[in-house]
């Protein structure tokens, strides 16, 4: 079932499996599109497979109807940080979710808004990053980068890659790997030849490999399943 809620300004995209719960649950951090046919597939097949999943809007402080490539240009870290909080503290209240069994996931920047928001709150049992770029810069003065707070993760890292992207590239995806190592922090790092960025996403089918992507979601699945099922 899949619903929309209100919280303040902000619109969340909410899928829900079918029965009472309580169930794990997933924060959903979407690519540059915006919440589109992609991130609806995405929390459905979350719901589908046993989670709760929440697809919060970071483009609600923008004008309605602005193009997404503009509205991206205007996320700062503290208010994805405030959304994504905003997003779990709604989950945690809802008598189907398991309060203890809560990740978060995003692809392309909303790999990099996964990674800063499990940085960022430690109820965040799992990460998945999907082709995260930037993750070494700060977004917003003042701010550290995401990379340099991978210590505060309290959860194993799922990273999905596609070697023939540049952004992150092979030895972006390496770096962050490192600093993942360096910190005694639990991970799992998939990298895809014959893929570059965005390759799950069907919505760009010259970018869209089929293989890669169904493989990804396999691993994905068996990731949630050893991290927020147990």
């Amino acid at each position: 079932m899949a619903r929309t809620v209100m919280l303040g300004t902000m619109n969340v995209h909410l899928s829900e499996p079918a029965g009472a719960g309580p169930h794990p649950a997933m924060v959903v951090c979407f690519h540059r599109p915006g919440i589109d046919a992609f991130v609806r597939t995405v929390t459905a097949r979350l719901a589908q497979n046993g989670y709760v999943a929440a697809a919060p809007n970071f483009y609600h402080r923008r004008p309605k109807g602005e193009d997404s490539a503009e509205s991206r240009n205007y996320q700062l870290d503290a208010d994805v940080v405030a959304d994504i909080g905003a997003t779990l503290e709604a989950l945690k209240k809802m008598p189907n979710v398991r309060v203890d069994r809560i990740g978060i996931m995003g692809h392309c920047m909303g790999g990099r808004m996964a990674l800063l928001g499990a940085v960022s709150f430690r109820d965040f049992r799992a990460c998945a990053d999907f082709w995260g770029g930037s993750v070494e810069q700060a977004r917003g003065e003042g701010r550290p980068s995401p990379l340099s707070l991978v210590g505060n993760i309290n959860g194993p890292v799922l990273g999905i890659f596609g070697n023939d992207d540049t952004n992150p590239s092979p030895a972006n995806v390496k770096a962050l790997a490192d600093a993942l190592d360096a910190a005694g922090k639990i991970r799992e790092f998939h990298a895809y030849d014959g893929a570059g960025h965005a390759f799950q996403a069907f919505v760009g089918p010259e970018r869209y490999r089929e293989e890669q992507s169904e493989d990804a979601w396999t691993k994905l699945f068996v990731f949630l399943e050893k991290t927020l099922k147990r």
